[in-house]
């Protein structure tokens, strides 16, 4: 049998996104600062776009009536001057000029800017801070050598992830290729636990607990350090009254240790962690205005769009002169550019609302009694009630935040799952974190509720809820068990 190659002609229909559906869907779940970066960067690359508060008309009807002019005869005396004045202007050297005074100031125009050296890129973290004390302290070049190693192996808390043998053998990588001292690491690590913070480069927790009591200048015989030094395993399982009995003291007498102790840093170098504060500006404004809520967007800093005259008015001009020439081409580019931009700008706006409006209508318990009332929904509840897709709802709670009397929350806030009930409508799983938070915070201390306690509470209520949640949105909340909340003084 043998192969043969023939062309076949198919007809068939497919989905294909269109370049300004998928401008309008990549604007639809950007955040507000990146939707500010990308209208600000199009308004300095396309010349036909400007800042203007002036409302946007129908361009694609102009164009397309540009190009049926364009496609008529021009034989008439009118449309032959019209021809040779636009041969007359030097185009290149007009977008030369537009382009110059768009993308900046001049050169020659005075900048009040900090020098170039004093700006950071970023601020220092525990390993710059370490390293600037080492340069401040006389010492050994190479016991600066070995203190700058263990610097380099502390994790972001502070603690020594290498063993000090693994230090002793990393001399063998350097040029002389003679391993450390067991003297020289240990007079190094001794001089990087000197340094602020207190507690920095130990092993463990307990070795920093106690580094942290020696920076206080607490003594050696003092009842806190011998409970971290000598009864360490009976302190983290909370056995104060086994650790009174060791000591012979009374269980009163651990309060003020057990105080002390909680007192010290757990993670020695958490205040240089690199995490930075996010600050976030709401997209919408919810407002109460005479018993009824009012959306508004927030606009501030959003640059009104609107197309140049004088390049509509070239345009046109251009359409009575023969042929298809690149800066009539150029322009007829950027003029459709544009109108793509100021549509799904547009659009991004209108379905924002959308979205914000069947929020406020289907929480409307929420806005008027609190988080008790807050109802179980899912993202199809407002697709269908806004009659778009689920994933056009997804990308617009997406990175969003939403102002509201009862405080700044994210769009996602408001969708969450529900718990069945015995009577009355399901439950959502953000009020049930609240009740069970509430319990907690009613406990008594020294008897404190359980996971199967908490659950038992629920379920008189009319929650039906495993226990297994419970522990699930305890441990969410960041609260700890019931044998950690125990307070035994």
């Amino acid at each position: 049998m043998a192969l043969e190659q023939k062309l076949t002609l198919k007809l068939a229909q497919r989905l294909v996104m269109t370049p300004s559906l998928q401008q309008a869907i990549k604007l639809l779940q950007m955040t507000r600062m990146e939707l500010q970066t990308v209208v600000s960067q199009e308004l300095v690359e396309n010349p036909v776009l400007e800042e203007g508060d002036e409302t946007f008309e129908e361009e694609e009807d102009q164009e397309e009536s540009s190009e049926t002019a364009s496609e008529e005869p021009a034989t008439s005396d009118e449309e032959m001057d019209h021809e040779q004045s636009m041969d007359d202007i030097d185009l290149d050297a007009y977008f030369n000029d537009y382009l110059e005074s768009s993308i900046g100031p001049s050169v020659f125009e005075a900048r009040e800017a900090p020098p170039l050296e004093n700006t950071l890129t970023r601020e220092p973290d525990l390993y710059d801070h370490l390293l600037w004390q080492l340069h401040l302290t006389e010492v050994e070049p190479r016991l600066r050598e070995i203190a700058e190693l263990i610097i380099g192996n502390l994790d972001p808390d502070g603690f020594l992830v290498a063993s000090l043998e693994e230090i002793q053998e990393m001399g063998l990588q350097e040029l002389n290729g003679e391993p450390y001292t067991e003297e020289e690491v240990g007079a190094a690590l001794e001089l990087v636990q000197s340094f602020d913070p207190p507690g920095i480069a130990c092993s463990d927790l307990q070795e920093s607990l106690l580094r942290q009591l020696d920076q206080q200048g607490e003594p050696d015989e003092s009842l806190t350090r011998r409970v971290i030094a000598e009864e360490w395993d009976l302190f983290l399982r909370r056995q104060f009254q086994i650790i009174a009995r060791e000591f012979g003291v009374k269980l009163a007498k651990l309060e003020p240790v057990v105080e002390q102790i909680r007192a010290l840093e757990l993670r020695p170098g958490r205040k240089f962690s690199s995490e930075r504060t996010h600050y976030v500006e709401p997209d919408v404004h919810i407002a109460k205005v005479s018993g009824k809520y009012v959306i508004l967007l927030n606009d501030d800093g959003m640059p009104k769009l609107r197309i140049s005259k004088a390049y509509r008015n070239m345009l046109r001009k251009m359409s009575h002169s023969r042929g298809e020439t690149d800066a009539r081409q150029f322009i007829k580019e950027k003029l459709r550019s544009a109108v793509w931009l100021i549509k799904s700008l547009d659009q991004r706006q209108r379905t924002i609302y959308k979205v914000s409006d069947s929020i406020v209508r289907q929480q409307r318990g929420f806005f008027e009694k609190g988080i008790d009332y807050l109802r179980p929904m899912v993202l199809r509840d407002v697709a269908d009630d806004i009659g778009m897709h689920e994933s056009t709802v997804s990308r617009v709670v997406s990175n969003k935040y939403m102002h509201t009397p009862r405080g700044l929350y994210p769009m996602k806030f408001f969708f969450h799952s529900g718990i069945d009930r015995e009577f009355g409508a399901d439950i959502s799983s953000l009020t049930v974190k609240r009740k069970i938070q509430q319990q907690i915070q009613e406990e008594d201390p020294r008897r404190p509720l359980s996971d199967s306690e908490l659950t038992r509470v629920l379920q008189r209520e009319g929650i039906n809820i495993a226990r297994r949640t419970v522990a699930k949105y305890r441990d969410e909340l960041r609260i700890p068990s019931s044998t950690n909340r125990k307070k035994i003084f």
